[in-house]
């Protein structure tokens, strides 16, 4: 089974170190029915406390979501992330953090998570949180993605990686280099629909496509891509 696919359950696999909060996580989780359709409801296939169980539970339990805690003692949830999104076919992560602007978490993000959850999220916020990593959506509020990019990463990028972040955007038309522009400023898909005047469905096109031509994960690589083009 992989991310995204219109199947009747979303299967999670819990990475945490401590015991408390898969434990949490896994009864607030397991079974909880969403609405909509196609009705579907969250399964909990298995969980690992710490980054080197990941590979051996992952092919164990076929997850569709992956929430990884970034901080473990023996392989970190960056490590754990990096190794997971290179293999093919590999399920959506979401970072677990308790912090919202932490370097750790973007080094997560540019290794491809599909986005980040706070640990003291209300329960409805950690369903919808799965639910749209599942379905190959952002899990990042745009708030958040302008705090990641613009507190978080650091001095302005080196010339060389300027010309290398200009020669990939040079992939996109005109109007996907736009809609790119309208995401790396953090904006919801209904905002740059509005800002554009696109319909939603036209943006969520847009967007996917822009992420198959220049080979990015999520959102917040677009939006550091376009950071690294800019002269500051």
């Amino acid at each position: 089974m992989t991310a995204g696919t219109e199947a009747e359950e979303i299967r999670v696999l819990l990475v945490d170190d401590d015991a408390m909060v898969r434990a949490g996580l896994r009864l607030m989780l397991d079974g909880h029915a969403l609405t909509g359709p196609p009705a579907r409801r969250i399964v909990v296939v298995g969980d690992a406390a710490d980054g080197d169980e990941v590979p051996a539970a992952v092919a164990a339990g076929r997850p569709d979501v992956v929430l990884m805690d970034l901080r473990m003692p023996r392989c970190n949830g960056v490590t754990a992330t990096e190794r997971l999104t290179a293999r093919p076919g590999a399920p959506r992560v979401v970072v677990l953090t308790t912090f919202d602007a932490d370097e750790h978490v973007l080094r997560a993000l540019r290794a491809g998570a599909s986005g980040f959850l706070l640990k003291d999220a209300a329960p409805a916020g950690i369903v919808d949180t799965v639910r749209a990593a599942a379905d190959g959506d952002a899990v990042l509020s745009p708030a958040i993605t302008r705090r990641l990019i613009w507190l978080v990463t650091g001095p302005s990028p080196s010339a060389d990686r300027r010309r290398a972040a200009l020669a990939r955007l040079d992939l996109l038309g005109g109007r996907e280099r736009e809609v790119a522009e309208a995401v790396a400023r953090g904006g919801s898909n209904a905002a740059i629909a509005a800002e554009l005047f696109m319909s939603v469905a036209t943006v969520k096109t847009y967007v996917s496509r822009i992420l198959r031509t220049l080979d990015l994960d999520n959102r917040v690589q677009i939006a550091l891509l376009v950071r690294d083009a800019r002269d500051s």
